[in-house]
């Protein structure tokens, strides 16, 4: 009688279109920590590394194995020799003034934004989530957390929905179990789900409930200011008895953009379109006439917090685009340069 692991990777080989690989090729990133990575198979978890020629084509990180990547092994079963094509993959500007892109995962098909109902919820920093998931190409939920410990519960999730414009919203709690039921259409055989979010959400409290097993370590807040304790230290994907993935995440204390253009879009379309009708197509909305943008936030139709803050974001990603173009001219001239070396030693 075949696992339901087994299955999970029949139906993902099915799926490849390649039929000339056989199953015990096939693995998918679990953990990577200090270029060593964790490969889970149809049968049990290897550990890897990637083969010299992968890593010197790389011509950045981004092409590199992440948690989440299905991957090609060798026959043996301990080097990736390459990453399928993902679906998505959920991306942020590495910290630090270098342009470089961190993938905090791929091939996921919901993101859950976790934020806690205390002191500590922020729908700015919701929306910074946002714009990285669906630039992802991921779905985004937002879930906020610990219900049992709020008595407005209600009210704050209202206050996001309206913020949010149509994200869907769910507010649970994994002391007493409420709400959980809501995650579960997210949490089917074949789907992967990852949670985002600050310390001290919830994250690997939630993923010891949905596993079953105290997988993770978990603390309580700081009561002096509700600010969370780093617990998780690395992302991991864990599979769920149905076949269901789950990707936990380390708490992140920034939230760089990694492009975001056109998540912008999705998240602030309605100034966009606004934009539109103003008289002058370079117009700045800082006091032209005929400025469509400045007229509706007289009219009370657009909130003026909200224009700075996609005007900030705006900057960001310009900003980031710029040195990351920079970054990209020095990789490749680097690589070209690679090869001309190993050229000259054949």
């Amino acid at each position: 009688m075949k696992t339901i692991r087994t299955q999970l990777f029949e139906n993902k080989l099915e799926s490849l279109g390649e039929g000339h690989l056989s199953l015990t090729r096939l693995g998918r990133v679990v953990t990577e920590q200090k270029g060593a990575y964790r490969v889970m198979t149809f049968s049990d978890d290897l550990l890897c590394k990637i083969s010299g020629k992968f890593r010197f084509e790389a011509v950045s990180r981004e092409g590199l194995p992440a948690v989440g990547d299905w991957v090609l092994l060798n026959e043996e079963g301990n080097i990736i020799e390459r990453v399928f094509p993902r679906i998505s993959k959920f991306s942020r500007k590495k910290a630090g003034l270098e342009a470089e892109e961190q993938i905090i995962a791929a091939n996921i098909n919901t993101i859950f934004i976790l934020s806690s109902l205390n002191d500590e919820l922020n729908i700015g920093r919701i929306e910074r989530y946002l714009l990285l998931c669906w630039e992802s190409g991921a779905n985004p939920v937002v879930v906020l957390t610990k219900a049992d410990a709020c008595t407005d519960a209600a009210e704050k999730r209202k206050a996001v929905e309206d913020k949010l414009y149509g994200v869907k919203v769910l507010t649970i709690s994994s002391i007493t179990k409420e709400g959980i039921e809501q995650l579960n259409p997210y949490l089917e055989m074949g789907k992967t789900v990852a949670l985002v979010g600050s310390s001290g959400v919830g994250k690997s409290t939630l993923t010891n409930l949905l596993i079953e097993a105290d997988v993770q370590k978990t603390k309580e807040v700081r009561g002096c200011d509700d600010k969370g304790r780093h617990t998780t230290t690395h992302r991991e994907l864990f599979l769920l008895g149905n076949g269901a993935s789950l990707i936990d995440t380390p708490g992140m204390r920034e939230i760089q953009l990694w492009q975001g253009q056109d998540g912008l879009s999705a998240k602030f379309g309605d100034i966009e379109e606004l934009a539109l009708s103003c008289r002058f197509n370079d117009c700045s909305h800082e006091g032209e006439p005929g400025c469509r943008i400045k007229e509706a936030i007289l009219a009370g139709e657009l909130d003026h917090n909200r224009l700075d803050h996609y005007h900030k974001l705006q900057r960001e990603i310009a900003y980031t685009e710029r040195r990351g173009n920079k970054r990209l001219e020095s990789l490749e001239r680097k690589k070209w340069k690679n090869i001309g070396k190993q050229r000259k030693l054949k």
